[in-house]
């Protein structure tokens, strides 16, 4: 996406001129100065400009004295000025000005907003060409919502809190917010997931819950239909009766030739109706076979009934027997017990008694045995009453619902055969049975496997046959392997070029932790298990740089060609070390390696910009001066902010 920055502005509070700060498009833009001059304030007023849900400019001197923030940006629509009021005692406010124009000139004062925040980001979600779709259909509000140019800005900015940090290697990674969301979004990005791939999920999504309502429709229509079927014999048996077949025909057994009788049947006309008696006389010999049904089958229910009542009554004895059989053994549990005393040593006198009559007490504890055999049996003829009772209630049932559609076919005969015999030349019935008759051909043609509701079930389970292999994970995997391998090689070609430890030890970027390994032989160290500040720097402008180079080399990449570093040399060099105490009357005496080291990001930064032939741009704040990283190519000084900053002295010392 081409979209670079060309300006920073400050409104001030008082009556006097914008505070203006440009920077070269294409080319690697130099803010160097002493601390406490706002260069860690550029990367919170470019990002709250861009829509951000908070103000993280530092409160003091910039927030009270500026009224308005804004930033000018070329893109490809031509140049862009976001503005955006200052928040005051509130987290952050949506008021904003957008002004768009082919080349715009700054605005001396700003009065009123003209836009808010959330047009804004909609502007630049259009603007980078972003997906309004979610990665799951419903997940709005969720780290599975659709991808938005605020969840770019983790590969553009590099404030001085992540520049060098080995737990984050991502802009606002730190939070469970950002982080969760942009590991749903990196395959976006990559491009191992497409717009289509969205869209087809949607389709999936879409297209099953028709699915599911089509199934549902069928399943209800099938059911109908099956229940139609078993009366399709009565259906010739009434137009036997009202003459509409011949009294001889035959009643079938196969379905098709049912069918085939009823189509003709409809096929005709109540004119060509010819009521007989002797197709009156068919529904009677039905009438008279399905009475002998229903006498069997009561017959057949009165006995299930008996049974049941039999096995209940069995039950409840059963119950009242074991209940004997306990009390029987606790009572006999007083012989077992003068036994025990007998046979024992115990000098009881109810035991020595015992001894005298030992015959009888031994058939009272024989007596109690077998108790306790009767007692163990029970359980099991309960399980088998209870298995029997089931069984005999299965079979009720079975009986029951024959004897009910025994009746109910008896009671349409009966009413048939009475009109029958009174209206039998009356046109208006044959009329009516013939429409009845037409309306469940219809039902059982929509059921039928050539009908339109299979066709379109058919249909819709191609489509989600044919999108599923569009959102293939699998396919999706060796998408985003492929991108990834592009992105390791670009960062393993820029990290012998910096001052890392281990310049020939291969670099993998893991999505799963936003992180980077570093594999050393038989191991592999996370960006964390490395020590070492300059080699944390080191990975960090490797792989935010090999990153970029991948998304200029897709055409209409969705994040902005530019990247902003914060305080890259403070790994080698204090606060103090780039002569930037408050006086700046020291003379600071670089250490040659630490110099080197610096140069070396700043040479390969100038190298990146100038091989994207303007498509690059990059913003550095930091210490060091012109004395560490000048005649580089590419790389030139923006301003230098000794005894001045980013706001003018004058509008606070007055």
């Amino acid at each position: 996406m081409f979209f670079q920055l060309r300006k920073l502005i400050l409104w001030p509070r008082i009556d006097a001129a914008p505070r203006v700060l440009s920077f070269r498009p294409g080319d690697v833009n130099v803010i160097s100065g002493a601390s406490k001059t706002g260069k860690s304030a550029v990367i919170p007023i470019i990002d709250y400009c861009l829509g951000a849900d908070k103000c993280t400019i530092p409160v003091g001197i910039i927030r009270e004295n500026c009224s308005w923030f804004g930033i000018l940006v070329d893109t490809i629509e031509g140049q862009k000025l976001l503005a955006r009021r200052e928040p005051g005692e509130q987290q952050s406010t949506g008021d904003m000005v957008l002004i768009e124009g082919p080349d715009l000139q700054i605005p001396q004062r700003i009065e009123n907003k003209t836009t808010n925040a959330d047009e804004v980001k909609d502007k630049l979600n259009r603007l980078a060409g972003l997906s309004n779709l979610d990665f799951e259909p419903g997940a709005e509000g969720t780290f599975r919502s659709h991808p938005s140019f605020r969840d770019l800005m983790a590969f553009t900015f590099q404030p001085q809190n992540i520049v060098a940090n080995p737990n984050v290697l991502f802009f606002k990674a730190d939070t469970t917010e950002h982080r969760e969301k942009l590991k749903t979004i990196f395959p976006y990005i990559l491009g191992a997931i497409t717009g289509a791939v969205l869209q087809a999920r949607y389709e999936v999504d879409r297209l099953s819950r028709t699915l599911r309502r089509k199934e549902a429709e069928l399943r209800e229509v099938v059911s109908v239909t099956d229940a139609w079927r078993l009366e399709a014999q009565g259906w010739l048996r009434q137009g036997i009766e009202l003459g509409l077949l011949p009294p001889d025909q035959l009643i079938p057994a196969d379905w098709p030739i049912i069918v085939d009788l009823l189509r003709g049947v409809v096929a005709s006309h109540a004119r060509d109706a010819r009521p007989s008696l002797a197709g009156i006389d068919v529904t009677l010999t039905r009438l008279e076979q399905l009475r002998r049904d229903e006498e069997e089958t009561a017959r057949q229910l009165t006995e299930h009934r008996q049974r049941l009542n039999e096995l209940r009554r069995l039950r409840e004895s059963s119950d009242a027997y074991g209940g004997a059989m306990h009390i029987q053994r606790d009572r006999l549990a007083l012989a077992d017990w003068l036994r025990d005393m007998m046979d024992g040593d115990s000098g009881d006198p109810a035991a020595k008694l015992g001894r005298g009559d030992r015959k009888q007490l031994l058939t009272l504890c024989e007596a109690l045995d077998a108790v306790e055999v009767k007692v163990r049996s029970h359980p099991t003829v309960s399980d088998t009453l209870d298995r029997e009772t089931l069984r005999q209630r299965a079979a009720t049932e079975e009986v029951l619902v024959r004897l009910n559609e025994i009746r109910t076919e008896i009671s349409g005969l009966e009413r048939d055969s009475e009109e029958a015999s009174e209206l039998a030349s009356h046109f208006d019935r044959t009329e009516r049975f013939l429409g009845r008759l037409e309306h469940a051909l219809r039902l059982y043609d929509r059921a039928d496997q050539s009908s339109a509701l299979r066709d379109e079930i058919s249909g819709v389970r191609a489509e989600i046959g044919r999108l599923q292999a569009v959102i293939s994970e699998g396919e999706i995997q060796r998408r985003l392997r492929n991108a990834l391998s592009r992105i390791e090689a670009s960062a393993n070609q820029f990290v012998p070029q910096l001052d890392a430890e281990w310049p020939d030890a291969p670099v993998r970027l893991i999505i799963n932790d936003l992180t980077i390994k570093v594999v050393r032989g038989s191991r592999d160290d996370y960006l964390w298990e490395i020590g070492s500040g300059a080699n944390w720097l080191a990975y960090h402008v490797a792989m935010t740089l090999a990153l970029q180079k991948f998304f200029l080399t897709e055409p209409h990449h969705y994040v902005p060609g530019f990247l902003i570093y914060d305080q890259p040399s403070q790994v080698y060099f204090p606060k103090r070390a780039a002569g930037d105490d408050e006086s700046d009357s020291a003379e600071v005496e670089w250490r040659d390696q630490d110099v080197e080291a610096v140069r070396k990001v700043f040479a390969l930064l100038g190298t990146e910009a100038r091989a994207a032939n303007g498509r690059l741009q990059i913003i550095v704040l930091d210490h060091a001066g012109e004395d560490v990283w000048g005649a580089l190519d590419s790389v030139g000084l923006t301003e230098e902010w000794r005894g001045r900053g980013l706001v003018p002295e004058e509008w606070y010392r007055r």
